[in-house]
């Protein structure tokens, strides 16, 4: 049975129903989430079975991100147009089937594929589920706690893919990282035909498809050069992607404005409170991304810990991400002004990047502190907002909706990763003595490899140089991102302070 998008009835609060379709959609978004970062320990079994190439091993690891990011503004809208349910089943069947593709690849080409499909599907899923969220719970109470629980699903996925990837290679092979996928999409295809109900926009209109060729060529490049500046540095060539995308990004524009059927209606931007929170929402992920630059390398070439050992303790800040959205809704339910709150989300954020800058060469409990803090801001921060933008956008456009916070969510990552990263390897670089070798001054893992290859004092001397360097620039990109998050919070706190979140 498909919902009637523009009904005005009154919201009614939803019974256990919902609440089970709700957690049979949070199981395929955890994976899709824990598929960013599943291969994180997967890759060398990867190259020895199946010998790619360097180019090839690069795009295993990122074709997957760059298609999510590049096709979720269109999936968004494709399933405002054929139905939300019927796109998030069509999704699961493809993450399903490329997941299988995958665990069983036996060429690098195969591999790639696959994992190209899989982001195809993972484009479809994540803006389908929280267009579901929004029109399945109509009390905006409700709606609020169903979003913070999506939100901490979204953001735990991701540490605990890495995690979930070096205990399978550990005791299977790596295509066990795949297979995992299977249980869960085969239970959605099972039940989301029985459970979920189906909504979709009653007149959405020509679909553009011209716009998708567009809007895939302003997202791809930028996001490319954006993730490649924080490890290769500010190269001409990924200086030129991003001017490429943006170009493309305007010639987008241009046509959702002129175009008598867009696949980005610009009436939505006018919806209320959702620009805020778009922009918003970009700011935060910004954040949030910078700081994984750092602390990922903190903990395994500052402190020396395998790449095991630093993914389980990279899930302890994990803990207080679980409770941080529901608490969040609890405050609001209970009176507190939803600008105040994100505003405090923000200053939290801001003050666990504080604590980070506070850290030195060994200070492990400190940066996982800071982690913690940190992502608990963030999690206060993206409930709310996910919440305000998808109560301000009319729900016939819940999925375009939600796919334009992905894409500034991906946009905001790439961004902080680039800029947070390269103030840290400025610092590095102005830090590290001229008498170092070359590659010890560019990067601390070229240090590192260089100190294995020098006698004795020589290398350890060249190590903790290095790392006293890494950890100075990680210093100096953490009172950046303390500035960047506490002007954040003021912002917030004055754009916000007047917009109140509707019903339905």
């Amino acid at each position: 049975m498909t919902t009637n998008p523009t009904s005005t009835a009154t919201p009614v609060r939803a019974g256990r129903r919902a609440w089970t379709a709700f957690g049979v959609l949070m199981l395929p978004l955890l994976l899709v989430s824990m598929d960013v970062s599943v291969l994180y320990f997967a890759t060398p079994a990867i190259s020895a079975d199946l010998r790619p190439s360097g180019t090839q091993q690069l795009w295993i690891f990122d074709i997957y991100g760059f298609v999510l990011a590049g096709l979720l503004m269109t999936m968004g809208s494709l399933g405002d147009r054929i139905g939300r349910r019927r796109l998030l089943l069509m999704g699961a069947a493809a993450f399903g089937g490329a997941s299988l593709l995958a665990a069983y690849a036996d060429s690098a080409e195969t591999l790639i594929a696959a994992r190209a499909v899989l982001g195809i599907g993972g484009a479809t899923l994540m803006p389908s589920t929280m267009a579901l969220l929004r029109t399945m719970f109509t009390d905006p109470a409700q709606r609020a706690k169903a979003i913070g629980l999506w939100s901490g699903v979204m953001t735990g996925g991701i540490a605990l893919g890495s995690v979930m990837s070096g205990v399978l290679v550990e005791h299977f092979w790596w295509g066990s990282v795949f297979l995992v996928n299977l249980p869960a999409m085969a239970l959605l295809l099972v039940l989301g035909p029985v459970l979920l109900p189906e909504s979709k926009n009653p007149a959405p209109g020509r679909f553009d498809w011209l716009s998708v060729p567009l809007s895939l060529a302003a997202v791809l490049p930028v996001v490319y050069g954006l993730k490649e500046i924080p490890s290769e540095g500010w190269h001409a060539q990924y200086v030129l992607c991003i001017t490429v995308g943006l170009l493309f990004a305007v010639l987008f524009a241009h046509r959702q404005r002129t175009g008598t059927s867009p696949l980005i209606p610009p009436a939505l931007f006018r919806g209320h409170g959702f620009t805020p929170a778009l922009v918003l929402t970009l700011v935060c992920a910004f954040g949030m991304m910078g700081s994984a630059v750092f602390t990922t390398q903190y903990l395994q070439s500052v402190l020396g810990k395998s790449p095991l050992e630093a993914a389980l303790w990279s899930l302890l800040p994990s803990v207080l991400i679980g409770i941080a959205g529901p608490v969040t809704a609890q405050l609001v339910q209970r009176g507190v002004h939803r600008g105040y709150v994100v505003a405090a989300g923000f200053a939290v954020s801001a003050a666990g990047y504080g604590l980070l800058s506070l850290a030195g060469t060994d200070s492990l409990w400190l940066v996982l502190t800071a982690a913690g803090v940190l992502a608990c801001g963030a999690v206060m921060v993206m409930s709310q907002l996910t919440d305000l933008a998808m109560s301000g956008a009319p729900v016939e456009r819940a999925g375009t909706a939600s796919s334009l916070l992905e894409t500034a969510t991906e946009f905001g990552g790439a961004l902080g990763m680039a800029v947070l990263g390269s103030v840290g390897t400025a610092l590095y670089r102005h830090t590290m003595p001229d008498a170092a070798p070359a590659e010890s001054r560019e990067t601390l893992g070229g240090a590192l490899a260089d100190a294995a290859h020098l006698p004795g004092r020589a290398g350890a001397s060249l190590l903790a140089t290095a790392r006293e360097a890494f950890t100075g620039g990680m210093q100096g990109a953490a009172i950046a991102g303390t500035v960047i998050l506490a002007l954040a919070a003021v912002l917030a706190g004055v754009k916000l302070r007047r917009i109140e979140v509707r019903g339905e």
